[in-house]
């Protein structure tokens, strides 16, 4: 990382116990890599619905070098989780590829709270730590890229 990078994260508040998580894991990697806390916004939306919308303002507005979109799923009863899941994912997407800067995915996408828990600093690692990682990776490739005139 370099130490005027800023970051954003967004993160959703529904289904908070596992996205309070997420986003303790994404601070804590931020931190480990050199980022002082000030360089970093953090915005809350309701739920990973609405994570794209945000991501998009965010990435959009010149002042960040990455975005980290965090938000957890929860399968249900109904096939409601598999229309968010997509839409989501493509508005992540569409944010990043539209603005040029890194926006990652740290959405977990579980069919059990036990899953996503065991996701979210559990026994299968924190996915906030993760798509933090992914997000500073990207933001170091396209730097090295830019760099030699890519």
């Amino acid at each position: 990382m370099a130490g005027d990078d800023r970051v954003a994260i967004v993160v959703s508040r529904f289904n908070d116990l596992v996205t309070e998580r997420l986003l303790a894991g994404a601070q804590e990697t931020l931190r480990r890599h050199g980022l002082a806390a000030d360089r970093v916004t953090v915005v809350h939306v309701p739920g990973s619905f609405e994570l794209p919308l945000a991501a998009h303002r965010l990435a959009h507005s010149g002042k960040f070098t990455m975005v980290v979109c965090l938000g957890a799923v929860i399968q249900g009863e109904t096939t409601h989780h598999e229309y968010i899941n997509h839409q989501v994912a493509a508005g992540v997407l569409q944010a990043s590829i539209s603005s040029g800067i890194p926006v990652t995915f740290g959405v977990l996408t579980c069919q059990t709270m036990d899953q996503a828990l065991d996701r979210a600093g559990g026994k299968a690692g924190n996915k906030g730590h993760e798509a933090t990682l992914a997000a500073i990776e990207m933001a170091n490739l396209l730097r090295s890229m830019k760099a030699e005139g890519i």
